[in-house]
């Protein structure tokens, strides 16, 4: 009879430890890698019990360029901004709060929705206005085109798809997150690349990060007479 040896399971045997972050000093660097790549943020990405820990981590948040919170606030506000619009007294506070002309107070009730939109923040009794804020006066103002838009490639792994915005740079590629496009378009992620699509976007704006689309939809089929498919007697 062959000697079985049966190991103990016990504290020597948990998950190892997990490197920390190098950007911050509440998570794992495994945590805000995930959180990154998510718009629950690291914080949703976690255990309950470490929430109040992870809470407001940097390397996720809304707030830090790049990060799928940002861009889904990006797309949230512009949204806001051209679909249901601040009303003229609310926009005109973020507007001086902007320019430095604006002579504020809350007696008028305006401060506490714009703070909850994230587009205010006080700090000691004095209000300025935040990144979303400027955002959302960007997007009320600058034009926006129709233009093509096709799907390069799409990455599963961090739940973004490249794709090249013709109306923008008809060469260059623009990071989007693949859930806005799948939700537009109704394919799947398998499907994604290759398509052809439409959408409204901020053309002339700088910088590829900052290109928002909205009314996506995929392209209706060239005219036969564009794609040589028609016959001629």
């Amino acid at each position: 009879m062959t000697d079985q040896t049966v190991k103990p399971i016990g504290p020597e045997y948990l998950r190892p430890l997990q490197p920390e972050c190098p950007n911050c000093s509440c998570c794992t660097a495994p945590l805000c890698q995930k959180g990154r790549n998510s718009t629950l943020e690291c914080i949703g990405n976690t255990r309950t019990e470490f929430a109040a820990t992870v809470a407001g981590c940097p390397c996720s948040a809304e707030t830090t360029r790049g990060t799928h919170a940002w861009r889904m606030a990006r797309i949230r506000v512009t949204r806001h901004a051209l679909e249901v619009p601040l009303p003229d007294t609310a926009e005109g506070i973020l507007r001086g709060l902007a320019d430095g002309t604006g002579t504020v107070s809350d007696s008028a009730g305006l401060i506490t929705p714009l703070r909850a939109l994230r587009y205010v923040a006080v700090d000691n009794g004095a209000p300025s206005i935040t990144d979303l804020g400027h955002a959302y006066l960007t997007a009320r103002g600058e034009p926006r085109f129709a233009t093509p838009v096709e799907v390069q490639a799409v990455d599963v792994d961090t739940c973004t798809a490249r794709v090249v915005v013709v109306g923008w740079n008809p060469t260059a590629g623009v990071t989007v997150l693949l859930d806005q496009l799948a939700h537009a378009t109704g394919c799947t992620a398998e499907e994604l690349p290759g398509k052809h699509l439409e959408a409204i976007a901020n053309c002339r704006t700088q910088e590829a990060d900052d290109v928002v689309l909205t009314s996506i939809r995929i392209a209706p089929p060239l005219p036969e007479s564009w794609t040589g498919a028609e016959s001629y007697g």
